[in-house]
């Protein structure tokens, strides 16, 4: 299956879907919390999409796989950070569990497009 653009990998919509919710619920965390969990959730969080840029650099299948691995490590940094924010109050266990769940959505498709990198990357044609 042929992708024309990075932002039509479902991969990428639902992380960035995950990430602006985190946005959304950060707004309302401590303030002492701004520059640790604030700071720390979004970056993680929006750095899962920003790695699955790497989809502009598929014609080269080791680089691919490489920027997705960096992207699942993301992915699973926000994880750490959505547990934080549910045992510092910041979020309730339903909504942990929403977002826990949505993340590992994303590591799923993410491992699936590691695995099976000739579905995505542009073949040599030399």
């Amino acid at each position: 299956m042929a992708y024309s653009d990075f932002r039509d990998l479902i991969a990428f919509q639902k992380g960035f879907d995950l990430s602006m919710k985190i946005f959304q619920l950060s707004k309302n965390f401590p303030k002492e919390e701004k520059f640790s969990l604030t700071d720390q959730i979004r970056r993680s969080s929006r750095s899962v999409c920003a790695n699955i840029e790497a989809y502009r650099k598929r014609r080269y299948k080791a680089h691919f796989i490489s920027k997705l691995s960096d992207s699942d490590s993301e992915n699973s940094e926000t994880q750490v950070w959505l547990l934080f924010s549910k045992e510092c109050d910041c979020i309730n266990s339903d909504t942990f569990n929403l977002l826990y769940s949505q993340s590992r959505e994303v590591g799923k498709l993410l491992t699936y497009m590691m695995d099976h990198p000739e579905k995505f990357i542009i073949p040599d044609r030399t």
